[in-house]
């Protein structure tokens, strides 16, 4: 009896004490606090900053009117490039925010025509555009960074080859040659990975 006695004490102390424990619930977490909500006049401040148009979109403005082109382009390696002619429209929509071309041309003996939009993303601090023509039906994006003159920017995209379905890095530098004169360059990575040049083309302002 002694002997159960000293086992059942520590086995009734340790049965007592398992409903305490499992009774035990511990402390609930703290909660995040919330982050606190921007003050009115900051966030009206930034969306005003990001909507209204700055001096970018000026120096874009500055390209509306009736152009014409000039264009080369390049397809088989050590051939020479095919020469064709077409005109452009610039305009600037949505209250001065982005620049809208519409180009009408030949390519490759068929009429081509393209329709683009630009703008510069006030918040990205970078140039934004977009292209669509009658030689496809996928869109074409391109982000670009403008030097220091702002009279040069470097575009870098991609498109996928229809052929291959590989996917091609693209590089274009537009340039303003002056008020009257524009130049466009376009490289594409070939299967090496190297660039080559695809496309120049040169805008006259019409008179």
């Amino acid at each position: 009896m002694t002997r159960a006695r000293w086992m059942t004490v520590p086995a009734l102390a340790i049965a007592l004490a398992l409903p305490a424990a499992a009774g035990e619930t511990k402390a609930p977490a703290k909660e995040a606090k919330p982050a606190a909500a921007p003050a009115p006049d900051a966030m009206a401040k930034a969306w005003a900053a990001a909507m209204t148009p700055g001096e970018p979109h000026a120096r874009m403005a500055r390209l509306a009117g009736s152009w014409t082109t000039k264009t080369k382009s390049w397809g088989e390696p050590g051939q020479p490039p095919e020469e064709t002619t077409g005109t452009c429209e610039f305009r600037m929509v949505l209250g001065g925010r982005y620049l809208e071309q519409r180009f009408e041309g030949t390519m490759m003996g068929q009429p081509f025509s393209g329709i683009g939009f630009t703008g510069f993303d006030n918040v990205k601090k970078k140039y934004e555009a977009y292209w669509i023509d009658t030689a496809g039906t996928g869109m074409l994006v391109m982000t670009g960074t403008p030097d220091k003159t702002g009279k040069k920017t470097t575009y870098t995209g991609s498109m996928l080859d229809p052929l291959t379905g590989r996917k091609v890095a693209l590089r274009s530098v537009d340039t303003e040659v002056d008020d009257d004169h524009l130049l466009f360059e376009m490289w594409a990575a070939g299967p090496d990975g190297k660039m080559g040049k695809m496309m120049e083309m040169t805008y006259t302002r019409k008179k």
